[in-house]
């Protein structure tokens, strides 16, 4: 196997607390996880990717991290762990570990030494900075900037007893780790080492261009409700290509197996990216980026949600295609834990639910990059449609209602955007069947099923021909098979086109071309595009139901696209030089 395996490589994330319950609490945990490996190898993927299950108090869903070597009791034991990763690798897949180290748990050893005192060894472990001269603890404006949270409020949280405060970029509860400190870095380096030696196969790093701030430390421009801007000073920092490259050195080099490295890197550039990820750098496989998911955001932030527009959304991915160019590499997803159900956000998640399904994965999973499915996409799960307050769970979301609240939005307005792009959307337990809780727990889940798993589910889907989940397999497949789909070229075409998403690829004579109408209108094929190529798969509207799935309509290879020259509301065209 080659050291760049997982270019033709599919990842599928686990969110554990919401994929399968094994015995009955409401919370998905490990034991579930390995009762659901044979649907997994089925589906065709790679690498499993979960996300945390280290021991935490959940303040952000085990994105707050209070012991690293530990697993959450929610979730099992280690023993639970070691007998997962021994299935995983069994059944030929590999298993990657979320590793959250911009921050940790203020309920963390670390932590807990570093606030007792302010001679404490570890003070230094985390960001401590007095009050703004001429203010006291507390006062409105003493904070040592004015940024804001990226879960609301201030990033400053004082500490009475030492009259401090301390930096948290996400909740209070995850105080930020200070790496500007060699012994901090030492003890993450040391604890990923235990890791690796426990058999895991790589790491999605979370926020991890966050962990260099700019010095010194300053204020930002001020925005809605007057906190200012502190992102420009933490993103891609000064020494963020250092601190990876010494991660590189000492976790990674010497070691014989084939891993992955995934950066989470929100606001990174292109070219920050391309530096990541070139291989003679020695940093990262891969980049993990959010331009294309910012895409319908508002001026008011995330939960203005605006409708999409394509000739942007292309704009923006085919950039990304074209400037990491032969050396850098992206990673490829619509939905995950962050992000709101893909079919109900671009697509259509009406009468056209299971087709535009297929037409967004399509567009993503042939194009130059690593795909990620997130769990229940393979099956077109829609967002959660969540009527009231009570039923959110998601801290992000509860703190932006109340903030928005506050600043003047209707709660109309604020349920509406809550509606559209709250993570909980993404965070409903998979639907496997139709029974009361879609068969991910006997007792009474955490977070409300939704609605249609009735009839959306994994039983209904695994041995229909023309389910998304099995487009989602026969895509896979494709990637594995295929090499101009892993290593091609890749070039836009239609830039302009408001509903057509096409593009192609190359690798020496092969050609693959891909066309479709993302939109519920029909819309012509220019003949410049489709003349020379053969049908490779299709999916145009042959069979609706109450159900809303559709036929894929695979037609043959060589039948002649020109005899249907315009593209049906959401069919995309694969297609390969005659």
């Amino acid at each position: 196997m080659s050291s760049d395996w997982w270019k033709s490589a599919v990842v599928y994330q686990i969110y554990p607390r919401s994929f399968q319950d094994s015995d009955g609490d409401g919370i998905g945990d490990l034991r579930g996880i390995r009762q659901r490996l044979g649907y997994l190898q089925a589906l065709g993927v790679d690498v499993l990717w979960l996300s945390p299950i280290y021991a935490s108090p959940h303040a952000d869903n085990g994105y707050d991290i209070s012991d690293y070597r530990a697993i959450d009791p929610a979730f099992g034991t280690m023993g639970d762990f070691d007998a997962l990763l021994a299935d995983v690798h069994a059944r030929g897949m590999r298993l990657v570990m979320d590793l959250v180290v911009n921050h940790t748990s203020d309920e963390h050893p670390w932590f807990l030494e570093s606030r007792a005192s302010r001679h404490s060894a570890k003070r230094d472990w985390y960001w401590w900075h007095a009050p703004r001269d001429g203010y006291d603890l507390g006062d409105d404006g003493a904070e040592p900037t004015n940024w804001r949270s990226f879960f609301s409020g201030p990033v400053w949280e004082p500490d009475e007893d030492s009259g401090e405060y301390f930096l948290h970029l996400f909740h209070k509860k995850q105080p930020d780790l200070n790496w500007e400190n060699p012994e901090v870095r030492g003890a993450v380096y040391d604890m990923m080492r235990w890791w690796l030696d426990k058999g895991v196969d790589g790491f999605r790093m979370d926020v991890i261009n966050l962990i260099s701030k700019v010095l010194p430390l300053q204020d930002g421009r001020p925005g809605a409700g007057g906190l200012g801007d502190g992102f420009p000073f933490v993103v891609c920092g000064p020494r963020m290509h250092e601190y990876l490259q010494e991660m590189h050195r000492e976790v990674f080099e010497g070691r014989d197996a084939q891993l992955i490295t995934v950066g989470e890197m929100p606001g990174v550039t292109t070219e920050d990216a391309l530096l990541v990820t070139d291989p003679d750098r020695h940093e990262l496989d891969m980049v993990f980026q959010f331009e294309h998911v910012d895409v319908d955001h508002g001026p008011g932030g995330k939960f203005d949600v605006l409708p999409l527009d394509l000739v942007r959304l292309k704009e923006i991915m085919g950039r990304w295609q074209t400037e990491l160019g032969e050396r850098g590499w992206n990673s490829l997803y619509w939905d995950n834990h962050d992000q709101p159900r893909i079919v109900s956000r671009f697509g259509d998640d009406g009468e056209h639910r299971a087709r535009s399904a297929k037409a967004l994965a399509a567009v993503l999973h042939l194009m130059r990059g690593t795909p990620y499915v997130y769990q229940g996409e393979e099956l077109g799960m829609t967002n959660a449609g969540l009527e009231s307050i009570d039923d959110y769970r998601d801290v992000e979301s509860l703190n932006a209602y109340e903030e928005l609240l506050a600043q003047g939005w209707t709660e109309e307005r604020v349920m509406a955007g809550l509606k559209d792009v709250s993570r909980d959307n993404a965070r409903t337990p998979v639907q496997w069947d139709a029974t009361p809780h879609a068969g991910f727990t006997t007792g009474t889940p955490w977070l409300k099923v939704t609605p249609n798993h009735t009839w959306l589910n994994a039983s209904a889907q695994v041995d229909d021909l023309d389910s998304v989940w099995s487009f989602y397999r026969a895509l896979i497949a494709m990637r594995h098979d295929d090499p101009v789909v892993a290593h091609g070229s890749f070039e836009m075409l239609l830039a302009e086109h408001p509903q057509i998403f096409a593009y192609r690829r190359r690798l020496d004579e092969a050609v693959l071309t891909v066309v479709a109408n993302l939109s519920g209108e029909p819309a012509d094929a220019p003949e410049e595009v489709v003349a020379g190529h053969q049908v490779l798969r299709n999916v145009h509207p042959v069979r609706d139901d109450a159900s809303g799935e559709d036929g894929q309509g695979d037609a043959a290879v060589g039948e002649s696209v020109g005899e249907r020259p315009a593209l049906q509301p959401w069919e995309v065209r694969v297609l390969r030089s005659a």
